[in-house]
């Protein structure tokens, strides 16, 4: 855990909301049990209970979201004149074990993990909203901020959407978020303005046939062969559609058929990703993979049924937004706790934000310093050093501050 001082983070003196040790302490308790207890997209109701009861503890009044999980907390009061800024947090786990041998706050469910940080993200939230809380107290908060904590990001196409139904962003002028990056190490963010996410839909084939003997392929469909066409010959086609500088790929995660190595199978299935960088190319995709997945089928004489879900957009980060994080860290820790951050092929619902106000991700060092192994996110290994709650929370809060002198 972070030890700095005040007197060692930059621009302290100028910005206040500092942590105190206790609540540092605090918060890194609190990571732990929600690691200790991680749950899927829209079965949060743990996660959902917990944050309420600390909100309320912090003189807040959360609302639990219609689903009923998730909330929304608005600190300081929102009116027609004064547009808010909010802070975004997602909450649920993913459904892999946590695989980690030497560590006391292991999940304790099951096949559950906080393997994608959202522990992290959620506790930065917490403690931004309970030093904001304070500074509103002290009349040193000069505009309202709104805390978003949103389910089942990980569920396509994303809790994002329900909790705007929900009416979480009325009001919001500008929306703001981390995501862990165990690439960047602690003490430092990535930023990049623009897309800094892919789309990301889900795609799943089914292919039929009369099926038969192997040893008369020519006189019945041979589906193995029509599965692997598919699998290798659609990324392709797909590759030749569409401008290759849009990135639009499509890459199998599943491939499955038969059961006797002398049966031909009537049925065969394939499931995958569609990603995309541009947003564009990603309102054109549905129409291109469908296309070329009927053409290689037919050419194989497989009967295709073809479910496309669509996902989500990329984000992508508002220029204006970026420089508000950008100045925030600056302002806590220097301009060399910034780096550039590339656009990554992983997806986030956090852009469904985005299509509708301006906002801005970014990327949350957790690596610890001088560690070369990178326990990457959706592993079952996957850790964060518990010193990046504590910038995070500084990112947030002096964006807070930062954002309500320049509007």
């Amino acid at each position: 855990m972070s030890q700095e001082s005040e007197a060692d983070l930059p621009g302290e003196a100028v910005l206040p909301g500092a942590l105190s040790e206790s609540l540092r302490a605090e918060l890194v308790a609190f990571r732990r049990d929600l690691h200790m207890h991680p749950e899927l997209g829209n079965q949060e109701f743990r996660t959902t209970a917990a944050i309420k009861a600390r909100l309320e503890k912090a003189g807040l009044r959360p609302r639990v979201l219609a689903a009923g999980t998730g909330l929304v907390c608005d600190i300081g009061d929102v009116d027609a004149g004064r547009s808010v800024l909010a802070l975004r947090a997602d909450i649920d786990g993913l459904p892999i074990p946590d695989t980690k041998s030497d560590c006391a706050y292991r999940s304790t469910v099951p096949d559950r993990a906080h393997a994608c940080g959202h522990d992290v993200h959620t506790t930065v939230v917490l403690g931004a909203g309970l030093v904001l809380a304070g500074l509103h107290s002290l009349g040193l908060l000069p505009r309202p901020v709104r805390l978003v904590f949103q389910p089942a990001e990980e569920v396509l196409p994303g809790g994002a959407a329900d909790a705007i139904e929900d009416g979480v962003l009325a009001g919001v002028g500008r929306i703001i978020a981390v995501h862990c990056d165990p690439r960047v190490d602690a003490g430092r963010i990535g930023l990049r303005e623009g897309a800094i996410t892919s789309a990301c839909d889900r795609l799943e084939v089914s292919l039929d046939g009369p099926g038969g003997h192997t040893a008369r392929p020519h006189l019945t469909t041979d589906l193995v062969t029509a599965a692997a066409r598919v699998a290798v010959d659609v990324p392709a086609l797909v590759g030749r559609r569409v401008d290759t500088r849009h990135g639009l790929a499509v890459t199998w995660g599943r491939i499955e058929s038969g059961h006797a190595p002398n049966v031909i199978p009537q049925h065969a299935e394939l499931s995958g990703t569609v990603r995309c960088l541009d947003i564009d190319a990603w309102r054109e995709a549905p129409d291109v993979v469908v296309a070329a997945i009927d053409e290689v089928a037919n050419l194989h004489g497989a009967k295709s049924e073809i479910n496309y879900v669509r996902g989500v957009p990329p984000v992508v980060n508002d220029p204006a937004v970026t420089e508000l994080l950008r100045e925030a860290m600056t302002a806590r820790r220097g301009a060399a706790s910034v780096e550039g951050t590339e656009q990554s092929l992983g997806g986030e619902d956090f852009s469904w934000y985005l299509e509708r106000v301006p906002g801005a991700m970014a990327r949350l060092g957790v690596r610890p310093p001088g560690e070369r192994t990178v326990r990457d996110l959706h592993q079952g290994d996957f850790d964060a050093d518990e010193s990046a709650i504590t910038v995070g929370v500084e990112l947030f809060t002096a964006a807070a501050l930062l954002d309500a002198a320049q509007r």
